[in-house]
């Protein structure tokens, strides 16, 4: 030990003028971590890769808790009763004669006005038309505005159900449960005079559009391929949201959808209001999203103890990628979603179908405490966490728990560029014998430095992201959408052959000038980690995926002497890059999203994603 430290002090304070030993000691550790740099890089893509397969993990997670003190879940008695279901069977076979006559969008919302106005509260309907490369949708959405009886009416709160569910968007199932619950509440609510705040309910046409262009009207927003009506009526500032989705006849839990559209969250307080409220006051358990905590098999082999710990993991693991899959491409799990873009939190909560044992009942009495836990704030929603993942009911990582993960890929990609960079600027001259080093036994010789012709590069980039603009402006064509199978192929094709123009770049001197494939594969690892880490704070899930497709493959990018191993390792590429061209649903309804709802994950993919994967592919097609 003695030992250890003598030669410790040594380094740290060796003999001689202290401003040349701090020189020495710099140069010493920046020449250990550049020659174990691959292994450093290595270390993190380990690291962060075995950290995003561990998020899923209950030893990472904490239990929820409530920040906003002025919210007191569960701290009032309800008086939703029985007459109120009542209410709401009565309504449900009012909508259910509406279904079987097939009636209109606009007959169906001058009814549902009709029977706002009967309860004495204001109402009106609004008529809406998107216009789509895939074509029009239209619909008549109807709202009613229950003023507060004890403020002004600067702050509201809504209660929304869209017609169809969410479970109909390709079936066409209805929500007809989740409007009659809207219309028995307003019955219901109004009898009150304790509301703080203003009670917007909203019945949407179809399922997001419809909402989508209320809340555009009600905010003043406009869209360019929208044509709606004014709101008649309008409230205050809407602070909260809940949305009521219950397709079946009963339910057996309560699904929490909480994701926005283009990865926004809502305040967890929200969240956790209603866990308590729905378990201790209404007695319904509740999930995230659907996904049922059933036992999952385990091979016999696995002792015991581990047992509860895999099943676990197994169920958390399935929450996790249901978030990803939503966060990612900046699609929001429901009706709810559309209104974090406002800066209103909001959630979905979702009746599993099932033979029972909830019904209207249950469902009234969570909504109704629900509601008066949030009039009871004073402020917005802001005490509370605005990133995390919801991995159960009760259990949520913070933020540090999974955000490191992806960002230790970015640094290793950094990393990578920055050595690629390095090493671009010098090269060993080859006609001068190396000299050996006895104390490191490592050769070493003059050496010549190279220069840099970064411009060059930098048009290379710049044209990869312009032909993936130029696809995104062919993707939101009604031509592409008419002929997705054939466009699909001739736009590969065009990218394909555009990028075999870099087998004709011509060759320079490697001594005088760096090479162009190690300059582009310089810029593009730095900027591709440049774009990941910027993500993570915005769209975690996004960063991962990002992180996963772009960081080993990027990496590892490299060019050849042989003609034929270059034609293929860029095939392969251009397939990572474009191969989604041939996914037609999920790309029909990635470019639904954004015409309609603004989802910016089409073009992110075109402009961002696709050219970065391409440039890489670029790298092996340069001549080495």
């Amino acid at each position: 030990m003695n030992h250890i430290l003598t030669r410790l002090r040594a380094f740290l304070s060796p003999p001689g003028d202290p401003v040349i030993g701090r020189v020495r000691r710099k140069q010493a550790i920046v020449s250990a971590l550049t020659r174990r740099l691959h292994l450093i890089n290595c270390t993190l893509f380990l690291v962060g890769y075995l950290w995003m397969a561990a998020i899923p993990s209950p030893r990472l997670e904490k239990g929820t808790y409530i920040d906003e003190n002025a919210l007191q879940p569960g701290q009032v008695n309800t008086y939703w009763d029985w007459g109120d279901v009542a209410n709401a069977d009565r309504y449900l076979e009012q909508l259910e004669g509406l279904r079987d006559h097939n009636s209109t969008s606009e007959q169906r919302g001058n009814i549902l006005k009709t029977e706002f106005i009967k309860l004495g509260i204001p109402a009106s309907t609004q008529n809406y038309v998107f216009t789509s490369s895939t074509g029009k949708v239209q619909g008549t959405n109807v709202y009613g505005v229950l003023s507060s009886p004890r403020t002004s009416g600067t702050e509201a709160m809504v209660i929304s159900a869209s017609w169809v569910s969410r479970t109909g968007q390709g079936d066409g199932t209805l929500n007809l449960r989740g409007v009659s619950t809207v219309l028995a509440l307003a019955n219901f609510l109004k009898r009150y005079s304790l509301w703080a705040k203003d009670i917007v309910f909203v019945i949407s046409d179809n399922y997001v559009d419809g909402m989508q262009a209320w809340l555009n009207a009600y905010h003043g927003s406009t869209q360019s391929n929208l044509q709606a009506d004014s709101l008649e009526l309008i409230s205050g500032v809407i602070w909260t949201a809940l949305n009521i989705d219950y397709p079946g006849h009963s339910f057996s839990h309560l699904g929490i959808f909480h994701e926005g559209i283009n990865g926004r969250l809502p305040n967890q307080d929200l969240l956790n209001s209603f866990h308590h409220i729905s378990t201790w006051t209404g007695g319904i358990p509740v999930l995230v999203y659907d996904h049922l905590d059933s036992p999952s098999s385990i091979p016999s082999w696995i002792p015991d103890a581990y047992h509860e710990e895999i099943h676990a993991y197994s169920y958390r693991s399935k929450n996790v990628l249901r978030h990803a899959g939503y966060q990612a491409r900046g699609r929001g799990s429901g009706v709810h979603g559309l209104f974090h873009q406002f800066r209103i939190d909001a959630f979905t909560m979702f009746g599993l179908p099932a033979t029972g044992p909830h019904g209207f009942h249950a469902l009234g009495r969570t909504i109704e405490s629900t509601l008066r836990t949030t009039n009871n704030l004073l402020e917005r929603l802001h005490a509370s966490f605005f990133f995390y993942i919801l991995t159960a009911p009760d259990r949520f990582l913070k933020i540090g728990s999974f955000l490191p993960s992806a960002v230790l890929i970015s640094v290793a990609m950094m990393f990578g560029g920055l050595r690629e960079w390095s090493d671009a600027a010098w090269i060993l001259d080859a006609t001068t014998p190396l000299e050996k080093k006895e104390a490191t036994g490592q050769t070493s010789g003059p050496w010549i430095q190279r220069s840099r012709h970064v411009i060059p590069v930098l048009g290379i980039m710049l044209s990869t992201h312009l032909l993936g603009g130029i696809l995104f402006s062919a993707l939101t064509t009604s031509w592409f959408s008419n002929n997705q199978m054939v466009a699909s192929a001739m736009l590969i094709c065009v990218a394909f052959t555009t990028s075999l123009c870099a087998l004709f770049a011509p060759s320079r001197d490697n001594k005088l000038v760096a090479p162009t494939h190690q300059l582009l594969k310089a810029l593009n690892l730095c900027f591709a980690s440049t774009v990941i880490s910027i993500t993570t704070v915005v769209n975690f899930s996004l960063a991962m995926s990002l992180a996963i497709l772009l960081g080993i493959p990027l990496s590892i990018s490299s060019p050849s002497q042989s003609l034929p191993l270059r034609l293929i390792r860029f095939t392969m590429y251009s397939g990572l890059s474009l191969g989604w061209l041939f996914a037609h649903d999920e790309l029909k309804k990635a470019v639904w999203d954004w015409e309609i709802l603004g989802v910016w994950f089409a073009p992110f993919v075109c402009v961002v994603y696709a050219p970065l994967v391409l440039q890489a592919g670029l790298v092996c097609l340069l001549p080495a």
